[in-house]
């Protein structure tokens, strides 16, 4: 389950989270707003792992993947993991990526997934990442959002199982939902 963390009479900083536990639980930021995450599942990891191996190969030299623990820190008051990310190698620190990704990537579970599609989609999109996606790893399911002129996330495309999609942002890379679960989808697990 996420929780949703009140601080009384304020909210909480970027450097709050310096002082949180190293146990495993996902602690992010949204405008001043703790949200704490349990571990992720299975189905959700194997889709990070391919999915972050699947980019890296086609990824061109100037951007880098990453995946999950790694923070995206536009402000004082908001930090994101996503599941994965890809950004512009320059933009990178050590520590983190001050500036909003071109990618964002998103693995939907039971404890997360109505905050990936709704409190951390509009995150990303006044943050201006420009291209936004979510993964159910249940069906599987892909959907894909990306700014629009206004800088609104208009919804371009949604494939299920075998069904590819050829994407076009941060760079052209085909996925194929069934195969990032890999024997999970062959097992019809």
């Amino acid at each position: 389950m996420t929780v949703m963390v009140e601080q009384e009479g304020s909210s909480y900083t970027v450097e709050d989270l310096e002082g949180m536990p190293d146990d495993g639980r996902r602690y992010e930021l949204i405008d001043g707003q703790l949200y704490v995450s349990p571990a992720p599942g299975y189905r959700h990891q194997k889709i990070v792992l391919k999915l972050g191996s699947l980019l890296d190969g086609s990824c061109p030299n100037d951007l880098s993947v990453l995946t999950a623990p790694f923070a995206v820190q536009p402000s004082g008051r908001t930090e994101l993991q996503p599941d994965v990310l890809v950004g512009r190698h320059a933009d990178f620190t050590d520590r983190l990526l001050p500036v909003a990704p071109l990618l964002a990537v998103e693995v939907l579970s039971p404890s997360t997934g109505i905050r990936d599609l709704t409190i951390k989609k509009n995150a990303y999109e006044r943050m201006g990442v420009v291209s936004y996606w979510v993964i159910d790893p249940q069906e599987p399911v892909l959907a894909v959002f990306e700014l629009d002129a206004e800088g609104c996330y208009q919804q371009v495309a949604e494939v299920q199982g075998e069904k590819p999609f050829d994407a076009t942002l941060p760079f052209p890379v085909r996925i194929v939902p069934a195969e990032l679960l890999g024997t999970l989808w062959e097992d019809g697990e």
